[in-house]
């Protein structure tokens, strides 16, 4: 099953911060896709141990 998430990505200090609001992940990277990157993955991870049905999304 594949959902869509929201990715919110800013600059902050000397990095970019990439936020997931629905679930709660925060990660941060030198460029955006780096960000992105781990983003997605810091999400799965979440994802594997806190499963959408859990969340009540």
């Amino acid at each position: 099953m594949s959902q869509i998430f929201t990715a919110i990505v800013y600059w902050e200090e000397d990095v970019y911060v990439a936020q997931c609001p629905e679930v709660g992940t925060a990660t941060q990277g030198e460029t955006i896709e780096e960000a992105m990157a781990n983003l997605k993955e810091a999400t799965e991870l979440y994802l594997e141990e806190f499963p959408p049905s859990m969340m009540n999304l």
